[in-house]
């Protein structure tokens, strides 16, 4: 069977399938565009040097951690009262490479480094997933 005898077989159906076929590229090419929001070096440098940045608990309210222009990141969970489950305040360094955004605290996490993707989803918040497959989201204060 030709491709001219399906068409005209199925003709009838060809507008509603062209439509569905447009709204399906059209998904696609959304949902492509969400995955290439995800932040650059540069872009990352410039998103939280100098900058609170606040990770939401899971629980409820925000965990902020300050990226110092010098590369040193300070965090605190008093605000949350994590003081009865690990040190509250901590300190560490950051850095950026390869499209991540990296830091390496003192004590928390058995002072590991560890690098997250972020990932822009407007209104000044980004979603971060960290090398281990966690992910969360974090707002970019000032």
């Amino acid at each position: 069977m030709s491709f001219q005898s399906t068409f005209a077989r199925f003709g009838r159906y060809a507008a509603p399938v062209t439509a569905f076929a447009v709204a399906i590229a059209s998904l696609i090419a959304a949902t492509a565009a969400l995955a290439n929001n995800q932040l650059d070096n540069d872009e990352i440098r410039e998103r939280v040097t100098g900058k609170r940045i606040y990770l939401a608990a899971p629980l409820g309210g925000e965990f902020p951690l300050f990226y110092r222009r010098d590369g040193r990141v300070d965090g605190t969970g008093e605000a949350l009262g994590l003081g009865r489950f690990i040190r509250p305040t901590d300190s560490g360094r950051w850095w950026v490479r390869n499209d991540k955004l990296c830091q390496q605290w003192t004590t928390w996490y058995e002072g590991k480094p560890m690098c997250f993707t972020l990932t822009e989803q407007g209104n000044g918040r980004v979603r971060w997933v960290q090398d281990n497959g966690d992910t969360g989201i974090a707002r970019i204060g000032n």
